[in-house]
């Protein structure tokens, strides 16, 4: 049987109650011991509902930190922020899970990767969408070689007009950016990992501001103010990995299109292919015949998945806590979460000067 675990959450907004905290409250070998937000009601309401008895309720993450019986903290705040209180909370000797993306900028990113090392703490970064029936069954797909050599994919973060107009989306400072660093950074995580490629040579990127001045826009969330929308509203890029391989990387929030796609991925193989568009298809070519596999998800288990009416964020918490018993690498691993975000920083940076950015050159 495995210990218990005490758990403290900063910062106490959407992600955490629509994701950790559910997910979390499911596990039987955890506590939730301790709720920070700078809105203190916003802690004291997601204490009552998800937390021990007598936990500790604050506004500075520093409360949290200085609780030597906490074995792990959530960083659920605003981008800015991310790295700063995860390495505190490493340097404190808590176990850290950061939401994604791991930091504001690829700087910030680096100095969480170098701190987990030297604190010897595990550290990882919510890409939650790893966790799916249909990205776990398609890594199966890819490790197994099924597809060869993947030398071109497609990283897919499109919305038609679903702009978050809550929080702090919109603003530039507290986020580092718009649609690219929230949804597209989901989507490239996928592709790398499919991949098993974290090399990148060249980035070529470009953002636009095209709709994002709009009054009274439809959207899924309703109207934006214009004069707080300080991000892009859609962004591309293309990259060029060290093997040479190629991957496009598309995210909107807002986009006059109707080929839309979240967090999912299209990878060309040297033996098949495969997309995630409307179901998992895999392709490719047998006996001098091309064919296409939808590949039934509810038939049979994948790894992490046995079947039950897990959500993808309920095995994300299950498989973190467990990596944390075992004393093993968590699935995502903050060396694959920081290139994630070097080559988000390379998107917007050549988009910014209308140059290509060479990496670890």
């Amino acid at each position: 049987m495995s210990r218990k675990y005490r758990i403290g959450i900063i910062g106490c907004g959407g992600i955490a109650n629509g994701k950790h905290l559910p997910s979390l409250s499911k596990l039987s070998n955890v506590e939730l011991v301790a709720f920070c937000d700078i809105v203190q009601e916003s802690a004291a309401t997601a204490a009552a509902k998800y937390g021990i008895e007598g936990a500790l309720v604050c506004e500075d993450y520093r409360e949290v930190l200085q609780d030597a019986t906490i074995d792990i903290v959530h960083v659920l705040t605003p981008n800015i922020s991310h790295a700063e209180i995860s390495i505190a909370a490493l340097e404190a000797g808590k176990h850290v899970m950061c939401e994604k993306p791991m930091a504001k900028t690829a700087e910030d990113a680096k100095r969480m990767v170098e701190t987990a090392k030297r604190t010897g703490k595990k550290l990882t970064i919510g890409y939650n969408n790893r966790f799916r029936p249909d990205s776990q069954h398609l890594k199966n797909v890819c490790a197994d070689g099924e597809l060869g050599h993947i030398y071109f994919a497609k990283a897919h973060a499109i919305r038609r007009r679903a702009v978050p107009t809550w929080g702090v989306f919109l603003d530039e400072e507290k986020q580092g950016g718009g649609p690219l660093i929230d949804i597209g950074t989901h989507a490239l995580d996928l592709t790398l990992w499919m991949m098993d490629n974290y090399k990148p040579k060249v980035v070529l990127g470009t953002s636009y501001h095209e709709l994002s001045h709009k009054e009274n826009a439809a959207n899924a969330w309703g109207p934006w103010d214009p004069s707080k929308f300080t991000v892009e509203d859609s962004a591309f890029g293309m990259i060029v990995m060290e093997n040479g391989a190629t991957i496009i990387l598309e995210s909107s929030w807002a986009l006059n299109t109707l080929e839309v796609d979240e967090a999912k991925c299209s990878l060309s193989g040297t033996e098949g292919g495969a997309d995630m568009k409307g179901g998992l298809r895999i392709n490719g070519e047998k006996h001098s015949r091309l064919y296409t596999t939808e590949v039934d998800l509810k038939a049979g288990g994948v790894a992490f998945y046995d079947g039950k009416s897990e959500s993808a964020a309920d095995v994300e918490m299950r498989t973190w806590i467990n990596a944390i018993d075992q004393d093993i690498d968590p699935v995502v691993t903050p060396e694959q979460a920081y290139v994630v975000s070097q080559i988000l920083e390379a998107i917007y940076e050549s988009a910014r000067t209308g140059k290509a950015v060479y990496l670890n050159q």
